[in-house]
């Protein structure tokens, strides 16, 4: 009898931490974290992933970047916490099941590190993409890193991330993100050079 292929994780979820226009001017290479963001949204309507997004003060601040495609989230909360981890986003998460929770945004020592926290200490199992996360200054990138990695985060990539989650290139939907990642490898090559520089 054939065995049944499956995904290696089994519940996972995209995050994207407020990554908005009015960022743009102060955060180190913020081009290349919408391009690592772009590629995750896309990843994710490929593979039917669960998308979470906030933003921080969204009246003041303003909405997410205009160019992520937003049409297959689950919740688009706005927030003056500094973690994602609010109520209507960690409600989808109260089942006994833990999650994986995918991270990517800004900035990546302040709110990436309060809702990696949160998401480890309610027991769900936390992936950073390090081409994904950044901050005003890169100094602080390294130092958050390191430092989720030592709580137990898994600091990654987007391609390796994909790949994990996928687990075996018999899925249906393999087809789809080994072509998403042919699109994009030229921008990937470009984002890991620039930030993984300062890792």
């Amino acid at each position: 009898m054939a065995e049944t292929v499956g995904r290696r994780l089994k519940r996972p979820a995209l995050f994207i931490c407020d990554i908005q226009d009015k960022f743009r001017p102060v955060i180190w290479e913020y081009d290349k974290i919408l391009l690592t963001a772009k590629k995750m949204l896309k990843a994710a309507s490929i593979l039917s992933i669960p998308v979470y997004v906030t933003t921080q003060n969204r009246a003041r601040l303003g909405d997410i970047s205009s160019e992520l495609a937003l049409d297959s989230i689950v919740e688009n909360a706005d927030k003056t916490a500094f973690s994602m981890w609010v109520p209507s986003i960690s409600k989808h998460f109260s089942s006994s099941e833990p999650a994986e929770i995918v991270i990517i945004g800004i900035e990546s020592h302040i709110c990436v590190t309060q809702t990696t926290l949160d998401a480890l200490a309610n027991g769900h199992k936390v992936y950073i993409l390090a081409d994904g996360v950044s901050s005003c200054n890169p100094q602080e990138v390294p130092i958050a890193l390191a430092r989720l990695r030592a709580e137990g985060a898994v600091v990654t990539t987007s391609e390796s991330f994909l790949y994990e989650l996928m687990g075996d290139a018999a899925i249906p939907e393999f087809k789809g993100i080994a072509g998403l990642v042919k699109e994009t490898s030229l921008d990937t090559k470009d984002v890991m050079s620039t930030l993984l520089s300062k890792i």
